[in-house]
């Protein structure tokens, strides 16, 4: 008889970038680390948490790299892949290169899962790479407890075309790329509360590559560029005011969300992550007390493979969505702007 495997969702003890470690707990560990030396060519690294480290190669290119890896936000195998690809392929488009090639970084419990099922995830994976136009060109595997998977991603960028997320300047427009509320619907799917279209939703929001960052860095008015993942809208709007030195405004009615999440959330559909990143940064936010309750809820829900949040001057405004619309993002939207610097570094209004 055919051994009935669980679901790949019940093998993990969280999903996606809710898989994160709390950002106040990251800060602790990262206290302890012995930093080397920093090369002149470095011109990105952990300083101001970006979302991947750029080395200077000469004076017409720089090498992106990358990794992100999790657990299962999905049941379906080729959708777990496909997810898992999408969101670490991001943090080069982040930069505003372009990936160049992958290695695959698997861990998967061989004693629980098929060959068949695990064979599925890589395909998903190497099916986004496919997309992408870059090859799996290694990787490693090592038998684990919960599945994981991942990649390392490198990519190319020039050097005076690398956006960072610290270059925010006041009077900045920030622009979102993608609708918010992944966790949500994750949760709600783990529970088996999340209807056939909300699933559909979900997964077309996280397997849709962030290709507009290449296009969107060859502006000269886009300051800032970050891709939103683990640490929520709120996490990574705020790397972008303490890079800068600023404080970001977000209006709250202008951020786009997937379907039915305020329904969801309602229903108890929360994730862990959630609570631990509002913890680890709630101090810093100013939210209007008018607001819905789920609004605290929604700045901090993790989404994995999250949409790219730009900050650009008012004068390239249009010019950035129209880059958003030629790549697909139609859900593109003005969120907010940046200010000087307040005693809050995020106000929600």
């Amino acid at each position: 008889m055919k051994q009935i495997e669980p679901r790949l969702t019940s093998l993990s003890h969280g999903g996606g970038c809710g898989c994160k470690i709390a950002p106040a707990v990251l800060s602790e560990i990262l206290k302890g680390t012995l930093q080397m030396p920093i090369p002149k060519e470095l011109m990105v690294g952990i300083a101001t948490a970006d979302d991947a480290a750029v080395y200077k190669l000469n004076d017409q290119q720089a090498l992106i790299a990358t990794t992100d890896f999790f657990m299962p936000i999905v049941d379906d195998p080729y959708d777990f892949g496909r997810i898992a690809a999408t969101n670490a392929i991001s943090d080069v488009y982040a930069m505003g290169g372009k990936p160049i090639l992958a290695l695959a970084l698997v861990g998967m419990p061989i004693n629980v899962l098929s060959t068949g099922t695990i064979g599925k995830i890589l395909a998903g994976g190497a099916s986004v790479c496919n997309t992408a136009g870059i090859p799996i060109a290694g990787g490693h595997t090592i038998d684990s407890v919960e599945p994981i998977y991942g990649l390392v991603v490198l990519g190319l960028v020039h050097p005076n075309r690398v956006k960072r997320n610290d270059g925010a300047r006041v009077g900045d427009v920030l622009v979102l790329g993608k609708p918010i509320g992944v966790g949500i619907l994750s949760a709600a799917f783990k529970k088996e509360a999340l209807d056939a279209a909300g699933y559909e939703s979900m997964i077309a929001n996280t397997t849709k590559l962030n290709t507009a960052g290449p296009e969107l860095a060859e502006l000269s008015g886009v300051h800032a560029l970050t891709d939103v993942t683990g640490f929520g809208l709120a996490g990574h709007a705020l790397e972008i005011a303490r890079g800068a030195q600023l404080t970001v405004h977000i209006n709250w009615a202008d951020v786009p969300l997937l379907p039915n999440v305020s329904a969801l959330i309602k229903g108890g559909n929360i994730t862990g992550a959630s609570g631990r990143n509002w913890q680890g940064y709630g101090p810093e936010i100013s939210l209007d007390n008018t607001l819905p309750a789920e609004c605290q809820t929604l700045l901090s829900d993790p989404q994995t493979s999250g949409g790219l949040l730009v900050s650009c001057s008012p004068e390239t405004v249009s010019e950035v969505m129209a880059v958003f619309k030629r790549h697909g993002f139609n859900d593109a939207a003005i969120v907010g702007h940046i200010g000087e610097a307040q005693k809050s570094r995020l106000i929600v209004n």
